[in-house]
């Protein structure tokens, strides 16, 4: 079965989560230390999904300044 691709928004969500449980202080060391793991995992799978959408960006900032020009 396919895996559901996470949306920015959903791994946000549990990057939050894992704040919250570590600022809580309830959690052992070791649990401490997979949380921040994990939570290092997220940020680079969300820093990954705002280069890609900044390169889009790029692109159709691209296109449209050239549409723009041939119209003028």
């Amino acid at each position: 079965m396919p895996r559901k691709t996470e949306t920015y928004k959903s791994i946000m969500l549990k990057l939050e989560n894992i704040v919250a449980s570590m600022d809580s202080s309830e959690l052992s060391l070791e649990n401490s230390l997979k949380s921040y793991e994990e939570g290092v995992k997220l940020c680079n799978k969300l820093y990954k999904i705002l280069n890609e959408a900044e390169e889009k960006i790029k692109v159709l900032t691209e296109e449209g300044e050239r549409d723009f020009d041939i119209e003028s």
